[in-house]
């Protein structure tokens, strides 16, 4: 087994010459062979070893002792050794998680701490190649992308150094006769043979059958997750490019917005893994309450024959569609961009959500809806502004004593909170509103015998496909 960890370390570039490596150790077989294994290269690399033990509170003296005896050995190879315990119960209930997941997130804390204090580039994990067959079949059965089946990453960065895993090329087999070749004697926790446990059913129920049927089950999986990864860290690179071209990042990549047209001009493979990069951006990198349901949501929001629409997800993350345009945005984070643009005679004039205004003049007076407005020319100074609501704006009505703000328009008229900063409204060059687009319709427009008239119209074409 030496040989072929020698070689994994070698092909995969995991160590240099004089590094401090911390070596996570329970006190089971693989972490000891981990531990023993790096005793027997410190010379030959020149290595600083630190083993580093957590006591997760679970097993009361049992884990405990796990702890010394972790210790006591560290003592006899002289290694040096640091250890804790940690409260996993009350973390667990603190935050709502599960005990595997509370016990992962303290026992991972601990050891950026200890990367940190110690100096320590590397950090040495026990996982093996069945605890890759396992991940991969977990997350096959569960539901995954294609991403997720590359499985256990060989290294990652991690607390300014990077995490490393020498025994993925090698089997829990191989790793038990190691123990007795060189007379280790591993602690063993009886909660590993817990099937309640979802990777000890895969471990024991699961994958033996499977490799009674395939012995080279290991080997095969190993393969497809190696031929994945560099499949996807390709179209990873391409993924970016792609977003770098059409999306539009605001507040640090926490509000994305796309035009729905220039996104679907790519292979639907490039717009998966965009759709999962947006999630990465959004959730730093932990984006696990997603599933595939979320993306099939999202390919449907994306082609379904829809102006408008909104998704409420994990995390307060709203999914929202206004026509041509698609924006993933935190709710309370969230504010459109204001507008203002001239608007001449002829002009027409995009507005973010897809609808459009434009400008025409005419020698009659045609019949009026709410989206359509008229006015003799003589009464307003060209050319016409279309912006958003500014602070203190108000306007006048037919029937009204006096002016009315804007914001009591929009209550009165139940606009939603999230849709009136991005509202419409059309102004002459001396400021005076005429048109609260759809709502109100200044008294300025109401009257005039010139014979030319501006006709001003709000549509909300189909979407371009």
């Amino acid at each position: 087994m030496k040989t072929a960890v020698d070689a994994f370390i070698e092909r995969n570039r995991l160590l240099e010459q004089g590094q401090t490596v911390l070596i996570a150790v329970s006190g089971g077989p693989d972490s000891m062979a981990l531990l023993h294994y790096f005793k027997t290269i410190r010379e030959p690399w020149g290595l600083s070893l630190i083993a580093a033990s957590v006591d997760h509170g679970l097993r009361g003296a049992a884990s405990i002792e796990d702890l010394t005896y972790v210790k006591e050995v560290c003592k006899q190879w002289n290694i040096d050794f640091v250890g804790t315990s940690v409260d996993v119960p009350t973390y667990k209930k603190q935050y709502n998680l599960n005990t595997q997941e509370a016990a992962r997130i303290l026992r991972y804390q601990f050891f950026q701490e200890q990367m940190n204090k110690k100096r320590a580039g590397i950090l040495a994990l026990g996982h093996h190649g069945d605890d890759q067959a396992e991940t991969m079949l977990m997350r096959l059965v569960r539901g995954t992308t294609p991403g997720g089946l590359t499985g256990i990453p060989v290294k990652r960065d991690f607390a300014g150094g990077k995490i490393i895993r020498p025994f993925l090329g090698v089997t829990k087999e191989e790793i038990l006769a190691y123990c007795k070749e060189y007379h280790i004697h591993p602690r063993e926790d009886l909660s590993n043979k817990d099937t309640k446990y979802t990777r000890n059913y895969f471990r024991h129920k699961i994958l033996p059958l499977m490799k009674a049927e395939n012995p080279k089950l290991n080997e095969h999986l190993w393969k497809l997750s190696q031929d994945l990864k560099e499949d996807e860290e390709y179209l990873q690179q391409q993924a970016e490019k792609l977003l770098e071209k059409v999306a539009v990042f605001e507040k640090d990549k926490k509000n994305i917005s796309f035009s729905v047209s220039e996104f679907n001009t790519y292979p639907i493979a490039l717009q998966r893994r965009a759709f999962h990069l947006i999630l990465n951006y959004l959730y730093d990198g932990n984006s696990e309450d997603f599933s595939y349901i979320h993306e099939q949501q999202f390919f449907d929001f994306l082609t379904r024959d829809i102006a408008n629409g909104k998704l409420d997800w994990p995390g307060g993350l709203w999914l929202q569609r206004n026509y041509g345009k698609i924006t993933f945005h935190f709710n309370s984070s969230y504010k459109p961009a204001s507008y203002r643009s001239e608007l001449g005679i002829g002009d027409t004039y995009r507005l973010p959500d897809g609808s459009e205004l434009s400008v025409k003049l005419t020698t009659c007076k045609n019949k009026e809806d709410k989206c359509t407005l008229t006015c003799d020319v003589t009464h307003v100074e060209l050319p016409l502004i279309v912006r958003t609501r500014r602070p203190g704006d108000r306007m006048t009505w037919k029937g009204l004593n006096g002016s009315r703000k804007i914001k009591d328009i929009f209550i009165d008229q139940k606009v939603p909170k999230e849709a009136r900063d991005s509202w419409p409204l059309i102004t002459d060059q001396n400021g005076k509103i005429l048109w609260l687009v759809g709502l109100k319709k200044s008294t300025v427009c109401s009257g005039g015998t010139s014979g030319e008239w501006l006709e001003i119209n709000y549509s909300q074409p189909k979407e371009d496909r």
